[in-house]
Parts: structure tokens; C-alpha cells; sequence
């Protein structure tokens, strides 16, 4: 069997900021409005590749939680498995795997020290833009101005063996290094049992689950800034890395024909 772990944002979707053609079609509303779209011919490849269930296994991999994953709909179905809350949260069918929690619970008992330590540093900071949260008890989140700063202030303070440190913009992470994708990647191979895993990501969530995949496509700026490993390849620049990828996986990891046919 082979698996597929996509990351959603920038990778597969993309919000109303970001210009991607006429083309497109909405797949997420949020309060009455269209925030999320992905292009025509994405949904086309996606859709070839959904219809091929027996070759390939599609799995979402992000780290929007649950609720916010489930505002999505790409317009193929309903994904048989999705790892949600950066891989802390397992559905199956839409349903919560309460196994898999626990033990994403009990995976990162050892992290809980540096995570209180960043709840208590974010919950005086004066740049913080936004509500402080403890996501699932998983991992910690908010938004600040001056983002970079803030990240490099708290990873002055916690231990970058136990806890990765992030900004995606203005939004600050706070992640176990026992729940980045990668972990996930490889508890969800030896949960289904795949034979061979492909991912595809844009930012430094996605590195450890790219490098844990067998093959990784990594987008073009990620790529620029990281130096990943052989495995790891950069689709065409020109074209919009949603639509590259799948691009890649279609064609030169399941032989499939990207015009239609095999």
C-alpha cells in the first residue's frame, strides 16, 4: 500500500490572500465567508487520485485541529484517514481515534515541563496579538507581533531537545518534538502497514515528515531554506506547487497518466 500524507495550507489549499488564478473553486467557508480555494486543476488531480483507492491512500496531515479541518471540503469525499493537531489526533472515517490520542498524550509526558514553560513566558508577553492556547493539551499556540523575535526569546528559554519552536507568519507554535509530522509519519505507517509513503509540505512543520517519507516534495521556498536530504525533490517553480505535486505523485510515484489516462 501506498500512503500519501499532504499538509493542507499552502501546500494543497490556499487562503483568499494569496492570487491563484481565476480558476479555483472554494473549499472552505468560515462565518459566511470563502477563505480557503484550491485551483481547478488541482481538484482534477485529486480527483484522479482519489479514484484510485487501491493504489494510493490519501491521508491530510496538519496541524489545524479537528474543527478547523473539518470547515474543508475538497470535493472528493470524505478522507478514510486524517491525522489532525500536527499528527496528535487520529480520525478514522470522521471519527476520533481515542487510542491514538492517549497515546499522543503519553507521548510527550516528558515534554510537559518546557511546554508550561512556554504557557507561562506567553502568558505575560506584551506582543502577544491573540488568546494563548493549549491545543488538546498537545501543543501551545497564539499569535504576536514581532513574531521572530518572540521565537527566538522562547527558545532562549525552553530545551530544543524536547520542544520545537515555530512562527508561520504572526502565528507562534510551541511543538514536542514527539508530535512533529514526522513521529506521525511513522506511527501511521506502522498503523496501516504501508509498503511506501510519499509527503509533500511547504514549512518547517513538514520537514521531519518529509525526511520520514520515502519520498518527500518539498515546496520550492522550503527547499531554498533547508538542506534536505536526496530523497526530497522541488517540482517546477513556475508552476503553483499544488498543482507541481500532484503533478509528481500522479506521474512518477503511481504511473498514472496526469492527462487521463494510465
Amino acid at each position: 500500500m501506498i500512503v500519501f500524507h499532504t499538509d493542507l495550507d499552502n501546500t494543497l489549499i490556499y487562503s483568499y490572500k494569496h492570487n491563484i488564478g481565476e480558476k479555483k473553486r472554494c473549499v472552505e467557508i468560515y462565518q459566511g465567508r470563502e477563505i480557503s480555494f484550491v485551483t481547478q486543476e488541482t481538484y482534477r488531480l485529486l480527483q484522479m487520485l482519489s479514484e484510485r483507492k487501491n493504489q494510493v491512500l490519501i491521508v491530510p496531515t496538519t496541524t489545524r485541529t479537528i474543527e478547523q479541518y473539518q470547515r474543508i471540503d475538497l470535493g472528493v469525499g470524505t478522507f478514510p484517514y486524517v491525522l489532525a493537531c500536527n499528527g496528535g489526533v487520529l480520525l478514522v472515517d470522521g471519527k476520533e481515534d481515542e487510542n491514538w490520542y492517549r497515546d499522543s498524550l503519553g507521548r510527550i509526558r516528558d515534554s510537559k515541563t518546557e511546554l508550561d514553560k512556554a504557557l507561562e513566558f506567553l502568558e505575560k508577553e506584551t506582543r502577544r496579538t491573540f488568546e494563548l492556547r493549549f491545543i488538546r493539551e498537545l501543543f501551545v499556540f497564539t499569535k504576536c507581533g514581532e513574531p521572530e523575535d518572540v521565537v527566538d526569546d522562547l527558545r532562549k528559554i525552553l530545551d530544543a531537545n524536547v520542544v520545537d519552536v515555530f512562527n508561520n507568519g504572526v502565528k507562534v507554535y510551541v511543538v514536542p518534538k514527539a508530535l512533529n509530522k514526522g513521529k506521525a509519519v511513522e506511527r501511521f505507517r506502522n498503523y496501516i502497514g504501508a509498503d511506501y509513503v510519499i509527503a509533500a509540505g511547504d514549512s518547517g512543520f513538514d520537514i521531519s515528515m518529509l525526511e520520514a517519507a520515502d519520498r518527500g516534495i518539498a515546496a520550492p521556498e522550503l527547499a531554498q531554506s533547508y538542506p534536505f536530504s536526496d530523497k526530497i525533490e522541488c517540482p517546477f517553480e513556475g508552476k503553483l506547487f499544488a498543482e507541481s505535486m500532484l503533478e509528481t505523485v500522479c506521474k512518477y510515484c503511481l504511473g498514472l497518466d496526469i492527462n487521463g489516462g494510465k
